[in-house]
Formats: C-alpha cells, sequence, structure tokens
C-alpha cells in the first residue's frame, strides 16, 4: 500500500451488503462511508460486472487499478491484480469487465476486498476505495436467488434477431421458434416494448418476383406467430424486401441460406399523449397512427 492514500472504506461493525434486483437485473452493494458504494451488477443474460458509484468527483479521468486484496488479518496472503480501468467523470466513473467482476466476488468468498486504486482528482494524491467481505455470505445468497430469477436475455441482445428459413421455405423450424419464445419471454415481462417490426428477406436463387413473395410469407410467418402468443396486431409491423438487402454475398449454398430470414427489431416508442379535448363545436381529430405502408 502507498505510504501516503486516501482511503475510504467503512468501519468493520457498520458494514452491511444490500441486495435489489428484479427480473432484468441484480445488484449487489456495499455503502461506503462518505464516499458512495460499490456494486456488482448482474444484467440478464450476463455474468456480473463490478462499479463504484460516487458522491463527489474525487476519481479524475484516467487509469485506475483494480484488486482482490487481501485482508489486514490475512497475513502472508499477496493482493491480486485484476488490471486497469479506465475512469470516467459522472456518477458511475467504470464498470468492470465481466472476468473482473467474476474474480472479485470468488475473492470476496475467500476473505478478500475489492479495491481501486488511483489517483484523487485534487493534487494527484493516491486515493483507495475498499469493500471488506464481512458479513458478505449470507448477502450473496440472496444475490444468487435473485439472479436465479433473471430472464434468460437482456433487452440489448435480442432488440435485433435473426429468425433463419435455411431450408428455402417459409414454415418456421424449430430454431425459429425457440428464438421467438425467448423474445415473448422478454416483451411479456417488459411492457416498455411496444414495437415489433419484421423485415422479410431472401436469397437471389429465384427471379425477384418470387423472392418478394418469399420474403413477405416469411415475415407473415413470424407475424401469425407473434399474435397467436397474444403480441396485438398494432404493435406489429411487417415489410418485405426480396434479394435486396443480404446479409453476406450469395456466393455459396452456406450463404444463401444466411440471407434466407426475417430480421426482428424491437424498439421501445413513447406512446403519444392523447389530443387535447375539441370544444363541442369543433370537427373531431383524425387518428395520427396511420397503418405504415408496405414496401
Amino acid at each position: 500500500m502507498p505510504a501516503a492514500a486516501i482511503t475510504f472504506q467503512t468501519r468493520m461493525e457498520k458494514v452491511e451488503w444490500k441486495v435489489e434486483g428484479d427480473k432484468f437485473e441484480c445488484r449487489l452493494s456495499q455503502p461506503i462511508a462518505d464516499f458512495g458504494s460499490g456494486e456488482f451488477v448482474r444484467r440478464a443474460g450476463e455474468q456480473a460486472t463490478f462499479r463504484l458509484k460516487v458522491r463527489e468527483r474525487w476519481l479524475g479521468a484516467g487509469s485506475a487499478t483494480l484488486l482482490a486484496a487481501a485482508a489486514p488479518w490475512q497475513p502472508g496472503r499477496g493482493d491480486i491484480n485484476l488490471g486497469a480501468l479506465s475512469v470516467s467523470s459522472g456518477e458511475v466513473p467504470f464498470n468492470s469487465n465481466q472476468e473482473q467482476g467474476g474474480r472479485l466476488l470468488t475473492g470476496l468468498m475467500e476473505g478478500r476486498s475489492p479495491l481501486v486504486r488511483h489517483r484523487t482528482l485534487q493534487g494527484g494524491e493516491t486515493l483507495e476505495v475498499r469493500l471488506l467481505p464481512i458479513r458478505f455470505n449470507q448477502a450473496y445468497n440472496d444475490y444468487l436467488k435473485c439472479t436465479a430469477g433473471l430472464l434468460p436475455v437482456n433487452f440489448d441482445q435480442i432488440r435485433q434477431t435473426q429468425i433463419g428459413f435455411p431450408g428455402g421455405g417459409f414454415a418456421l423450424d424449430p430454431l425459429g421458434q425457440a428464438k421467438l419464445d425467448i423474445i415473448l419471454d422478454f416483451i411479456k415481462a417488459d411492457p416498455s416494448v411496444n414495437r415489433i417490426q419484421l423485415d422479410g428477406h431472401s436469397d437471389n436463387s429465384g427471379n425477384r418476383l418470387t423472392n418478394r413473395d418469399l420474403s413477405r410469407r416469411r415475415a407473415v410467418a413470424v407475424e401469425e406467430y407473434l399474435k397467436a402468443q397474444g403480441v396485438p396486431a398494432e404493435q406489429i409491423i411487417v415489410r418485405f424486401h426480396g434479394e435486396r438487402y443480404p446479409l453476406v454475398k450469395n456466393n455459396s449454398e452456406a450463404n444463401r441460406a444466411k440471407n434466407r430470414r426475417v430480421t426482428l427489431t424491437l424498439s421501445r416508442e413513447p406512446i403519444p399523449e392523447p389530443p387535447a379535448e375539441s370544444a363541442p363545436s369543433a370537427a373531431p381529430v383524425p387518428d395520427a397512427a396511420a397503418p405504415a405502408a408496405k414496401s
């Protein structure tokens, strides 16, 4: 440890861990006196990362070192250097990667402390922020219960998904249905997802009219599957493009199979506010949400 370091950590008798979360994210955190908190955040479909939340700009922009530090009461054990972190301004100055987050959690179970070592914004003194492993096991068990209830994917992972039709027809295969079932579970849990755009595509094997019709039938097949599972028709937009937008060049059978697909795109569009009430003599306000034209 550097000789002149500003250290933030909570007194041992006041250390507490908090567990919060839902189907989309679980958080395991320890408040740090006079500083903010240290948090492990695990999103659906991912492993945990570690971050600090700060109340004041103690950390200047630059690079910090992340350690799984041996506790003072563990003589003979050295610190484990987990690498550098890029630090920026803001309430959350960094997020570790998932490997670093996992190694910190393992270290806590072994009695080690997550420790961030950096230079302060003013004066350049060394600053250290440490979490303590006290009372960690029970909190970790509660955190694991939370993570067991996470959805298998997060929004970023499924916001654009390719549903393949490798066989050349327009019937959904088991893999396509499995992908759609995962997406359906997510949008049922997240009502903010209120628009699904389906873009049908083909390879260039047939003539353009045939390819355009195949791309339409594929998009409609996905649309019908979604509607059968309870997705309102007004939330689905169907478009079809034939062979115009290949993912890869149509220069082999394997590549042509990749181009036979429907691209499903999810979005969270704000719901428009209803128009203000008109005076009795005013003409009714027309519905602004006209159906989207198919192309």
